[in-house]
């Protein structure tokens, strides 16, 4: 049986996380230095945004996103898989519920799109690592960036330069739609579906390829995109990539864009916490 005081720990780190930025994500924020357009004054009020939802108490974009979850759980960890998906479930509805969360979730993606009323389910996906203890990563995964995200199946041989140029034609696409500037998460490896999963669990990770982030960053912000998408820089703020070994016949690159508000909560139980 999961304590009731682990479920409020999940519910407070999501309330906070849909209002309060990770101090690293608001230092990238307020120390970025715009340049030309009206990069600017999208800046200001990106800033001034930051500061009325942490004054108020308010979510600090409309969209307050789905619950996109990692649980990562120790192989020596004696908590159930069922218990691990209740206390996500409770933690992310009562948030909802408390966190003035808009309802954003349909059912039937492609006939009815009827809406679930209380932004439920999370997508929820689970790995295990070393240890026993539970640590749960969220996303508020607001919508107008992920329609950006994407992938490319590479050729094999496509190399550095080759992920470099698929990220930027992705962004290149994108344009101003994810509201910049951007935060990136690169997967990169695995099958299609494995980059995919990897370019999310990056927000939370080291990049493990720091040269590459810096190139993808540098292409990124050369497009010249801008905040807001009125021109100027800068276009992405940061760039994070994971990889993993791959097919010998592939080489599977995956993007999630993240809006400014890049909003994540990461809560850990140790053993005996749960």
């Amino acid at each position: 049986m999961i304590p009731d005081k682990a479920i409020a720990r999940v519910k407070d780190g999501l309330i906070e996380a849909a209002r309060i930025l990770p101090e690293d994500i608001e230092k990238a924020i307020l120390s970025a230095v715009p340049e030309g357009g009206k990069a600017e004054s999208v800046m200001s009020a990106i800033k001034e945004n930051l500061e009325i939802s942490r004054k108020t108490g308010l979510p600090m974009c409309q969209d307050t996103g789905g619950f996109w979850c990692l649980a990562s759980i120790g192989r020596d960890s004696d908590v159930r898989l069922s218990d691990i998906e209740h206390l996500i479930l409770r933690g992310a509805e009562e948030a909802s519920l408390a966190g003035y969360f808009r309802k954003s979730i349909v059912t039937d993606p492609v006939r009815s799109r009827k809406n679930t009323g209380n932004n439920l389910p999370p997508f929820i996906f689970y790995e295990l690592e070393d240890g026993d203890a539970v640590e749960l990563s969220f996303l508020l995964k607001g919508f107008g960036s992920e329609n950006c995200s994407s992938i490319r199946m590479l050729n094999p041989t496509a190399g550095e330069d080759g992920v470099i140029n698929a990220v930027v034609q992705m962004m290149q696409k994108a344009g101003g739609k994810p509201c910049p500037p951007v935060f990136l998460g690169v997967g990169i490896g695995g099958t299609m579906d494995r980059a995919a999963f990897l370019s999310k669990k990056a927000f939370f990770r080291p990049s493990d390829d720091t040269s590459l982030s810096s190139r993808i960053l540098s292409a990124v912000n050369e497009l010249g995109i801008g905040p807001g998408g009125l021109g100027g820089n800068p276009t992405a703020l940061g760039v994070s990539v994971l990889t993993e070994p791959t097919h010998i016949a592939g080489l599977p690159v995956a993007l999630t864009v993240n809006c400014w508000a890049e909003r994540k909560a990461v809560i850990r139980f140790e053993r005996g916490e749960l």
